[in-house]
């Protein structure tokens, strides 16, 4: 049997190209590898089919839609995961869940190469190689777009020329990457950072300034999982789903950022994540009601380095995997409703409960039934100030 390389493979014109430029350069066999989490568009058969009309000698495709938003999109938002304190991190949870099927795909078929389309200027290849790495180190890795410097241009002309079933003409001018968690667009016109957006850049997302009624929503969490949307009890995939549709359509979950790319640059991305952002507010909000303050001020700064890692592409390193389990074991009482209001681009939370929650009503009242003990505070305050007390005295001499 001739060598086999497995392709990440998306269906579009870099990817379709690439099978039989691949089977060309090296001599080996393509196997293309279809992974559904999430991104609607064309249905994973037609996919499949094209594939094989390009040349694959197999085409797989996989559903791991539920294994995305439990195994990925959860622990994602279990962590409060946001970038630079704002983007829900849309590609970068993808590419951990692709890179396990390909390399499962790799080991089924007997392939000593995996090959993904990603450019040389992003954090994908990194996100992949790595990934790779991390699961099998003796895989090779080729990348055609980047280490053969294989532009549009020499895609469409290599497609023309051996007839190949694609339609290159109705291109849109900017890159996009979506999945269930959310949806990435760059390039084009918004490569001017002073250039805004216009309304064509959204899928996910009605216009949050058109006028329409709020939409109120109470998302229950069981140990910080949503399990029910208004009493409806939901899987992790349903939820996200959901509160895309019902988020989206009231302009939730927008971002327009300049940030800061593993490979040094900055780069200009427009983001969509309703879903995401609108059950980040809530699940942030029912820690607050349930996390005890020392573990809480604790997490901030896991979530971040956490968030960090995950973007950098570095899903299987130990310290992520350490974090993990840092951030499972502060999810035990995460338990209870948040009614949110989803209006005008913005999700708002108007109410929380909770029978794990640290809120005590009779310490917190200042009405009748007060339980909290004032006389105390004055000598806590007192001991509390002391060191800068002291310290102050000192400076006063010098």
């Amino acid at each position: 049997m001739s060598d086999r390389v497995v392709l990440a493979y998306s269906g579009g014109l870099d990817t379709s190209v690439a099978i039989g430029w691949i089977a060309e350069e090296t001599g080996a066999e393509v196997v293309a590898v279809a992974v559904d989490v999430g991104q609607g568009g064309e249905d994973l058969d037609t996919i499949r089919k094209r594939a094989l009309e390009c040349g694959a000698v197999e085409a797989v495709v996989a559903d791991a839609r539920d294994e995305f938003a439990e195994q990925y999109c959860l622990p994602a938002l279990q962590a409060n995961a946001l970038y630079q304190d704002r983007y829900p991190l849309v590609s970068a949870l993808s590419r951990p869940v692709i890179v396990k099927h390909l390399v499962e795909a790799a080991k089924y078929h007997g392939a000593s190469t995996v090959s993904h389309g990603c450019t040389g200027k992003g954090n994908d290849q990194v996100r992949f190689e790595v990934g790779i790495g991390a699961l099998a180190p003796d895989l090779k890795v080729i990348a055609p777009v980047r280490d053969f410097a294989w532009t549009r241009e020499k895609a469409i002309a290599w497609a023309e020329d051996r007839n190949l079933p694609i339609d290159v003409s109705k291109k849109s001018p900017f890159s996009i990457d979506q999945n269930v968690w959310g949806r990435a667009v760059e390039t084009g016109f918004l490569e001017d950072i002073w250039n805004a957006p216009t309304e064509d850049v959204y899928d996910y997302t009605a216009n949050p300034a058109e006028p329409r009624d709020a939409d109120e929503v109470v998302i229950t969490f069981d140990k910080g999982v949503p399990v029910a949307i208004d009493g409806e009890t939901v899987t992790v995939l349903q939820a996200i789903q959901v509160l895309n549709r019902r988020a989206g359509a009231q302009g939730v979950g927008r971002l327009d950022m300049v940030e800061d790319r593993l490979v040094g640059i900055k780069s200009r991305e427009v983001y969509e994540a309703p879903g995401a952002i609108a059950l980040i507010t809530a699940h942030q909000e029912l820690e607050n009601v349930t996390v005890e303050r020392d573990l809480a001020r604790f997490k901030r700064g896991v979530e971040q380095r956490w968030t960090e890692l995950v973007y950098d592409g570095l899903w299987f390193s130990p310290l992520k995997e350490a974090l993990d389990t840092f951030i499972a074991r502060s999810q035990e009482y995460v338990t209870g409703d948040v009614r949110i209001v989803l209006h005008g681009g913005r999700a708002v939370v108007n109410g929380r409960r909770s029978e794990q929650a640290l809120y005590d009503f009779n310490l917190a009242t200042y009405d009748e039934g007060d339980t909290f003990d004032q006389s105390l505070a004055k000598g806590f305050v007192q001991l509390w100030g002391l060191p800068s007390k002291i310290a102050a005295k000192r400076s006063l001499h010098h």
